[in-house]
C-alpha cells in the first residue's frame, strides 16, 4: 500500500501516485485531493523505499507505522503532545525500541508522526504489505483443461 504514496521534496503533505508518463508522474494529495504532475527533475520518494536506522537491521517505515497504528488504535496521535526532544525519542521509544537515536534526528521523528496522521485522517491504517504467498492465494485459480 505504501509503494503508491509519495513524499515529494519542497513539498509538504503526502500524495498518491495515480498515473506516470515518459518524464512525469501524476499525483493527487491525500488531504485536498488535488491532482498535479511531479516532472522528473523533482524528487518524489515512495514512504513503501523509506527505512528507520535501528541499532540491528534498519526497520521499514511501514512496520514502523503499524506499530503507532497498534499503540494508538488506529487513530491520529496528538504532535503538540511531542514538542520537547525527549518527548519525540519517548515516542520512537514506545514505537520502535531498537531505534537509533543519533542517526534518526528529531525532524525524522516529527515527520513520522506527521505522516501517520495524514495516512489515518485519509482513510490508510493498514500500511504493511501483503505477503506474496497471502496474495497468490487470493488470486483464482487458473481452469485446468483435460487432454
Amino acid at each position: 500500500m505504501l509503494r503508491e504514496i509519495l513524499s515529494i521534496s519542497g513539498r509538504p503533505g503526502l500524495y498518491k501516485l495515480v498515473s506516470y508518463g515518459k518524464n512525469m508522474l501524476l499525483v493527487e494529495g491525500l488531504t485536498d485531493h488535488h491532482r498535479f504532475p511531479v516532472h522528473s527533475r523533482e524528487r518524489a520518494m515512495s514512504l513503501g523505499d523509506i527505512s528507520i536506522f535501528t541499532t540491528g537491521e534498519d526497520t521499514p517505515l511501514s512496520q514502523v507505522l503499524e506499530n503507532v497504528a497498534k499503540k494508538y488504535d488506529k487513530k491520529a496521535v496528538d504532535a503538540k503532545a511531542f514538542s520537547t526532544p525527549d518527548q519525540l525519542h519517548e515516542f520512537m521509544n514506545n514505537v520502535l525500541e531498537n531505534w537509533d537515536d543519533e542517526r534518526v534526528h528529531n525532524s525524522d521523528i516529527k515527520k513520522i508522526i506527521s505522516w501517520y496522521n495524514i495516512l489515518v485522517n485519509a482513510g490508510i491504517t493498514e500500511f504493511a504489505a501483503k505477503p506474496e504467498e497471502e496474495e497468490a492465494q487470493t488470486e483464482e485459480p487458473a481452469e485446468e483443461t483435460k487432454d
